[in-house]
C-alpha cells in the first residue's frame, strides 16, 4: 500500500532525498503547578491575552525540548507570536542563536535529553509552566540512537517535570506508533520507520510512560511532517485511527500551541493529519471531539 504516509517517510529518512530526519514525537522540588488558561480564553475564540500571566507574575513560559528542530522551531516561533515566553532546550546554544531572531521572551539554555532527569530539571528551572517535547533522533549508525532520544530521552524530560512539579506536558509523536495492534505490521510506513531502530516502538513506550506518570498530558501523533506551507484543513482523530496521510510542521506547531490553550486537550492521544476536503474546524471543536481514555 502505497501511502502519502511512506512517502513523505522515505523522503525524510534517507540522506539522498533530505539531509534531516522527520521528528516524529516526535513530563520536580515537589511543588504542582498546573497550566490552565480556561480564564483567559475569549468567549468562543482562543485567542490567548498578550501578556498573560505566568507563575511568577510575568508571561507564560514554556520549556521547548528540541527547539532547533524542524518542528521544534516552529512550535517556538509560535509561541512567541502567541504571546508567551519561550524557554528553549537546546545543545549548541550559539549554533541556536542564527537560528532565531532576538527577542527578548526567547531564552536560550543547554538541555540534552539523553543526559537524565537531574540536568534537564535544572534546565526547565522554576519558572517553566508547561513543557513541550519535540525531539528527534538524528540519523547515524547506532541504532540505540532512537531508545536514547525518543524513549529513554522523553522519559528523562517527564521525570524532570515531576521533580521541577511542572504538570503540563505536549508531546509530537507520530501515527502508527500502535501499527502492530491497529493490524498495520504490513504497512510498508510501519515497516520502513520501524527498520530505523524501531523509533515508532520507542515513541509508543514513551507515550505509556507519560500516560503512567500522573502529569497532565497530550500526546499528538501527526502524520508524515511537510516543510511546505499548510494545505488543506486539519482532521483530528483518537488514537490508533490514523494510518496514512501527511501534514505541514506548521499546523502541527499549531495543534502543539493550540492545546496549552484548550481544556479540552488534557489527557488525550490525538492523531492529525490535513486533508483538502475536510470541514474547517475550531480547536474547541477539534479537541473536544476526542474522548479521554
Amino acid at each position: 500500500m502505497a501511502t502519502t504516509l511512506l512517502k513523505t517517510s522515505l523522503f525524510q529518512a534517507f540522506p539522498f532525498t533530505n539531509k534531516t530526519f522527520a521528528i516524529f514525537l516526535s513530563p520536580c522540588r515537589r511543588r504542582t503547578r498546573s497550566f490552565d488558561l480556561k480564564a483567559s480564553l475569549m468567549e468562543g475564540s482562543s485567542e490567548v491575552k498578550e501578556n498573560e500571566e505566568g507563575s511568577r507574575g510575568g508571561k507564560k513560559k514554556i520549556f521547548v525540548a528540541g527547539a532547533t528542530g524542524s518542528t521544534g522551531k516552529r512550535i517556538a516561533e509560535q509561541l512567541l507570536a502567541r504571546g508567551f515566553a519561550v524557554k528553549a532546550g537546546v545543545r549548541d546554544i550559539d549554533k541556536a542563536k542564527t537560528t532565531f531572531s532576538a527577542n527578548p521572551d526567547l531564552q536560550f539554555i543547554n538541555a540534552d535529553v539523553t543526559e537524565g532527569s537531574a540536568k534537564l530539571a535544572d534546565a526547565i528551572g522554576d519558572d517553566s509552566d508547561a513543557v513541550i517535547c519535540a525531539t528527534g533522533f538524528r540519523r547515524s549508525w547506532d541504532l540505540l540512537a532512537p531508545w536514547k532520544v525518543d524513549n529513554f530521552g522523553t522519559v528523562n524530560l517527564v521525570e524532570a517535570c515531576r521533580k521541577r512539579g511542572v504538570d503540563r506536558f505536549i508531546l509530537i509523536s507520530s501515527i502508527l506508533v500502535n501499527g502492530a495492534a491497529m493490524g498495520q505490521l504490513l504497512n510498508p510506513a510501519y515497516i520502513i520507520l520501524n527498520a530505523l531502530g524501531l523509533v515508532l516502538i520507542a515513541k509508543l513506550q514513551a507515550e505509556q510512560h507519560i500516560r503512567k506518570s500522573g502529569i497532565n498530558y497530550t500526546i499528538i501523533r501527526p502524520g508524515g511532517l511537510r516543510n511546505d506551507p499548510p494545505s488543506g484543513n486539519i482532521v483530528m482523530e483518537p488514537e490508533d485511527t490514523l494510518y496514512e496521510g501527511s501534514i505541514s510542521r506548521d499546523q502541527v506547531a499549531q495543534v502543539a500551541v493550540e492545546a496549552l490553550l484548550q481544556p479540552e486537550s488534557n489527557y488525550k492521544v490525538v492523531e492529525i493529519v490535513a486533508r483538502a476536503e475536510a470541514a474547517k474546524r475550531t480547536f474547541e471543536e477539534l479537541f473536544g471531539s476526542i474522548k479521554q481514555r
